[in-house]
């Protein structure tokens, strides 16, 4: 098949079906169908299933579904859970801990009027809203290289071939990618996008930018006893574990509906302790009483794990490019005093869609590119600036850098006294310059771990995990963990960090085994990989790039 039988050309191409690309999609099509006009909009997803590779806590915010969508609840929208219960611990130690008082909970972190939700099953929904405004939604196919024109401008996308071997041959499942052209095209990868990436360095789109900071969310799905059972029921918890390795994040359980609870830990990624491992700090943080009492005699579902971003509207770059635009956590509009992102990945989608549907609408001359592709739509950062959505991240722009400033204790005091005395206007705007990866010290200038063996019953091992993640990929297919120093590099994390791949990644896919010669050597299992990327941020040398592997592979998650 050649290459011009093998293209499509759109309006719009969209990459990723999350919560922001997926309004982008429906938003542009609604604005077509007011206008009375033909518009071409596809959206690509790498997950077998819309919804496939979507994990998130999550109590959603559902302001730009009410934008969106305002007859949501007509349309059967999965926001049935309004949260009936909203309460903030400190964890002191292993059985104690601290509730505050609502009134001292900072306001961003309240949840009244929101929903406790799958946004796994939020995205389905989205899709077949966008798929009835004749949006075309492509499951399983990767987005696994960016279309540039004779004028450096992105124009459109193609998919990765199917059926290559690992040592890069046809098999006789092969099949070339898609070459997949547009006017325009929206990143919505989601946190750390690789197609993202290559973005933000050849425009320069995050040069006046401060430094973005991630966190690794870990999750589990439980079934749990009616008796046990509150839904709407929202639990957050901060302080043990993370607090005794000297690191930030926190916890959370949210009770869904069918007797059916949400857990897990965010820990943050600028942790210094080589040998700390977020994964075994999740199933310490199931032990702890305040958790423990809900999961005796439930039954584990299912679990995953996926980074977020948390830098905050100092880190945000620039969204627009020739040709393209950035939205949701793409560019990192996640709220971390909120600890919530949806809501500004929907609207922000939304902006995008309305930036690129004016540009397409344009009355300039045929010469103008707004109107035939190709521009630089700088408009949309003036559209965010005005939002809701900056005006939300701007009043909280100091919540995560006093966090890793202070502590989430002494932070927390801060974020009262920031949020709830002074609405978030006080004269300063702290930075957090070092990167996550720079924070990490050796092995000789950190403190062993020794972490309790799984009881089987509410603590479990990774692989046991991963297999509730559904999680599968070609084996037989490059691998997508891609070292830029085989050798030397692997070595000296080895040796100076005991390799802390083995510990960051939450699926086994870093083993150290030993070699034929007797030493030790970096095994990489790419079959067990998540999808979650924090070896992408985390690696100490920065030698680990995460790119899309065959479509349709990865985890399959239900309704996480």
């Amino acid at each position: 098949m050649s290459e011009a039988e093998n293209e499509m050309v759109f309006d719009v191409v969209i990459v990723g079906a999350g919560p922001a690309g997926l309004s982008a999609a429906c938003r542009l099509k609604q604005m077509a169908q007011q206008q009375g006009q033909a518009l071409s909009v596809c959206v690509i997803e790498k997950a077998a299933e819309v919804g496939g590779h979507i994990l998130s806590g999550a109590v959603m915010d559902p302001r730009a579904m009410h934008e969106l969508f305002p007859d949501w609840q007509q349309r059967g929208a999965p926001l049935e859970v309004a949260v009936s219960e909203d309460e903030f611990h400190y964890l002191l130690s292993d059985k104690k801990g601290i509730k505050f008082p609502h009134w001292l909970v900072p306001k961003p972190a309240h949840n009244d009027g929101n929903y406790v939700v799958s946004l796994a099953n939020v995205c389905r929904w989205l899709a077949q809203q966008a798929e009835a405004l004749g949006v075309e939604v492509y499951p399983g196919f990767s987005a696994s290289e960016i279309l540039f024109d004779e004028h450096d401008g992105v124009a459109g996308i193609r998919t990765g071939d199917m059926g290559v071997s690992a040592l890069d041959q046809h098999k006789s499942s092969y099949m070339p990618g898609m070459v997949l052209r547009a006017k325009y095209t929206v990143f919505a990868e989601g946190c750390r996008g690789h197609l993202g990436k290559i973005l933000l360095e050849k425009y320069q789109l995050d040069a006046d930018a401060d430094t973005q900071h991630y966190g690794l969310g870990i999750k589990e799905l439980w079934r749990i006893d009616p008796a046990l059972h509150k839904p709407g029921k929202v639990v957050h918890a901060f302080g043990w574990p993370l607090s005794e390795n000297g690191a930030t994040g926190g916890g959370f359980l949210y009770h869904l509906d069918n007797n059916q609870v949400s857990l897990g830990l965010i820990t943050d990624l600028n942790y210094d302790n080589c040998f700390l491992s977020p994964y075994e700090e999740f199933q310490r943080f199931k032990t702890h009483p305040l958790i423990s009492r809900y999961l005796q005699g439930g039954e584990r579902l299912a679990y995953g794990a996926r980074a977020l971003n948390k830098g905050g509207v100092q880190a945000l770059p620039k969204l627009s490019f020739p040709g393209g635009l950035l939205a949701g956590c793409e560019a990192g509009f996640m709220n971390y005093a909120k600890i919530k992102g949806s809501h500004n990945a929907m609207k922000t989608g939304m902006l995008a869609a309305e930036t690129i549907f004016e540009a397409l609408n344009t009355d300039a001359s045929a010469a103008d590119s707004a109107a035939h592709g190709g521009a630089n739509l700088i408009e949309i950062e003036a559209k965010v600036k005005n939002s809701w959505v900056y005006q939300e991240l701007y009043q909280s722009r100091n919540i995560a850098p006093a966090m890793h400033k202070f502590g989430m204790l002494l932070g927390g005091a801060y974020a009262f006294v920031d949020q709830n005395i002074f609405n978030g206007r006080l004269p300063h705007t702290w930075q957090d310059p070092v990167a996550d990866f720079a924070k990490l010290k050796p092995r000789d200038e950190s403190h062993a771990i020794e972490y309790a063996k799984p009881d089987g019953v509410i603590t479990f091992d990774k692989l046991s995990s991963v297999y509730l993640s559904a999680t599968h990929h070609a084996e037989d297919q490059p691998c997508h963990l891609q070292l830029s120093d085989t050798e030397a590099v692997p070595r000296d994390n080895l040796l100076r960090f005991d390799e802390p791949a083995q510990r960051y990644c939450p699926a086994g896919v870093y083993e150290i085994v030993p070699s034929e010669e007797g030493e030790s050597r970096l095994q990489i299992n790419a079959q067990n990989c998540i999808h979650c990327k924090t070896c992408d941020i985390k690696d100490p040398a920065q030698n680990i790039t995460w790119v899309c592997p065959e479509g349709g592979g990865g985890p399959s998650y239900p309704n996480m």
